[in-house]
């Protein structure tokens, strides 16, 4: 009898670390997801700065050196992607990538300010349409980050708690890094002071 209730606890305790050790692998599948789709809307975004970049081109023939940073800025993003895409979680790779976009979104921010002073560039049909599908693809990616982020947040919470850090630490579950994309202080524009 006493065998029997020992087996019993045995096999509870087997089941609830089972248990434990799926919703950490269904957390970990939850980022790993979320940041797919933070793939899919970069490539998207990747795609649209060449086209970008040539509809420019005729009119900025002098502004050379903003165009070659935005080819620049986008190569290194992409090379940063794929380092993430290979670990996404991962401390270094996200802090790499967080950095790459980082480049990318200050140089595409420049050039976006000197079509602002082309005011025959920033009213061709096809600069609206590209800067427009830009402007979604932007929205979508920081929609995609944030489901990461909370991704990541309540796969880090539930490896974190216990019992589940203990079978978090038997198997090596690591914990993952968020996705900030810094922001360059010199770029963000201060709000608007209104008097009356």
């Amino acid at each position: 009898m006493g065998l029997l209730i020992l087996l019993g606890l045995l096999a509870l305790l087997a089941f609830w670390a089972v248990g434990i050790y799926n919703g950490l692998v269904m957390a970990r599948n939850a980022f790993r997801n979320a940041f797919a789709q933070i793939d899919v809307q970069l490539q998207r975004r990747f795609d649209l700065i060449p086209n970008l970049v040539e509809t420019a081109k005729a009119y900025l023939a002098h502004e050379k050196g903003t165009l070659e940073a935005v080819t620049a800025a986008r190569n290194a993003a992409q090379s940063g992607l794929a380092a993430a895409k290979a670990a996404p979680g991962d401390p270094t790779a996200m802090a790499e990538l967080a950095r790459t976009q980082g480049m990318l979104d200050g140089a595409l921010g420049r050039l976006l300010v000197t079509v602002e002073a082309y005011p025959e560039l920033k009213a061709s049909q096809n600069m609206m349409q590209l800067t427009e599908e830009l402007t979604s693809t932007e929205n979508k990616v920081a929609f995609a980050r944030q489901a990461f982020n909370d991704s990541v947040m309540a796969y880090n919470n539930r490896r974190e708690v216990f019992p589940a850090s203990v079978v978090a630490g038997m198997f090596n579950f690591a914990p993952a890094a968020l996705l900030d994309i810094p922001v360059d202080k010199a770029e963000v524009r201060e709000a608007p002071k209104v008097q009356f």
